[in-house]
């Protein structure tokens, strides 16, 4: 039976240059490759309204809306309205409109939500119309966990919106056909807490460009100068970021910087808050804000860091280090969900004190910290790549094999 695609997210899938961006850009050409593809999506930006016109390559039809709901109005709205505060700050009357004109208008066989914030834009559904929630994370956590940790106004926010976002997705995968989550070990968490079954939440895993994270590839130069080079990238605004380089730059490197004076951390990503823009002033920091290309900072790392205390799912960073054959040195938080090996594929170092010792000791073994990026690269070549990754997509969505979809 033949059909289009309905896929909603919560920011346009162009280009694919952070985490959310990556996965739905890959989601969306995948599923190009099955039907035509309707989407709808918001940009944070006038920088992203301006990538509204590549979309057209790929999608049958689109609707971009900026996102113009302030964090103080959605606050209010939700507390009201007894709704989480992400799913009211991501609402918008124009794209509910949009919906129900698509859905009227056009042969949808099939609807993809992807992130929480996007499943209230998907209507009830007749029962020949598939509904794949691609919840990516298991978000109500994180919420949970940061409420856990904090005290005053911002702990009692964060646990309400822990506990309000999990009822919400639950009753999504509740009415949705399959649920899906970037890790097995979020998709089991998630059955937990749910009751749902392996059948209605599996794993949907991230993957990584591999053609363009290349240390073969050409890309521009980045001068690495003197001394040890060691690098941490990301969007520098992402809570778990900031925290990660934070502690980091203040408990870590100054250990590292007792064995290597000359050691510098570089801090490679765009919008970088306050805080981060704080830590240049410190002895060996570097603070880049955004780059063309990350991948001169990578590839001239002698290692690459993802020390986050809080991270869910599969960390995109990590995947992009290995495949440019760096050595890695991960937190346990950022190396879970990832199908490799500690001490074999990456190193895995649980606190500050373990990332400098471990750190310190590739340093002084630069033909380990060789055959840490080699086998890296070969991991990601055999587990990660997207057509892989993501293979079996359209069987998830339909319920059938993908080559009988492709074959309707």
């Amino acid at each position: 039976m033949s059909g289009d695609i309905l896929f909603l997210c919560h920011r346009i899938p162009f280009p694919p240059d952070r985490g959310d961006k990556i996965r739905s850009y890959h989601l969306l050409k995948r599923l190009a490759q099955v039907a035509p593809v309707h989407v709808g999506c918001f940009a944070d930006d006038d920088r992203d309204m301006g990538f509204a016109g590549e979309m057209t390559q790929v999608a049958a039809s689109q609707c971009v809306l900026m996102r113009d709901r302030s964090k103080v109005v959605a606050g209010l709205t939700g507390l009201a309205k007894r709704q989480s505060l992400l799913i009211s700050l991501f609402d918008h009357p124009g794209l509910h409109r949009w919906v129900a004109q698509t859905m009227g208008e056009r042969p949808i066989r099939a609807v993809v939500a992807y992130s929480a914030q996007m499943a209230h834009f998907v209507p009830a559904l007749p029962p020949e119309v598939r509904f794949l929630m691609d919840f990516v994370d298991f978000d109500s956590a994180k919420y949970a966990t940061y409420g856990a940790q904090g005290g005053g106004p911002m702990g009692w926010i964060n646990r309400r919106e822990g506990r309000v976002l999990l009822d919400f997705e639950r009753r999504t995968a509740a009415r949705a056909d399959v649920s899906s989550f970037v890790s097995e070990a979020e998709a089991a968490l998630f059955r937990e807490a749910c009751g749902l079954g392996p059948d209605r939440v599996v794993g949907l895993e991230n993957g990584v460009a591999l053609d363009y994270f290349d240390p073969a590839a050409s890309f521009p130069p980045v001068e690495r100068g003197e001394g040890p080079l060691l690098v941490f990238t990301g969007q520098m605004d992402y809570r778990p970021n900031v925290e990660a380089v934070e502690s980091f730059t203040r408990q870590t490197l100054p250990a590292i910087r007792t064995v290597h004076p000359d050691a510098r951390f570089a801090i490679v990503g765009r919008n970088p808050a306050k805080s981060v823009e704080a830590l240049a002033h410190l002895p060996g920091v570097i603070v880049t804000g955004g780059v063309p290309d990350v991948r001169g900072w990578l590839a001239a790392a002698d290692v690459v860091i993802a020390p986050l205390r809080i991270a869910r799912g599969i960390q995109n960073k990590v995947l992009e280090a290995m495949a440019m054959g760096r050595p890695v040195v991960a937190s346990p938080q950022a190396a879970e969900g990832i199908d490799a090996m500690d001490e074999t594929h990456f190193l895995v170092a649980a606190n500050p004190a373990e990332e400098a010792a471990k750190i310190v000791a590739l340093l002084a073994d630069p033909a380990r910290g060789q055959r840490l990026g080699l086998a890296a690269r070969a991991r990601m070549e055999e587990r990660y790549r997207w057509s892989t990754t993501l293979g079996h997509l359209p069987d998830l969505l339909f319920g059938r094999p993908a080559a009988d979809m492709q074959a309707a």
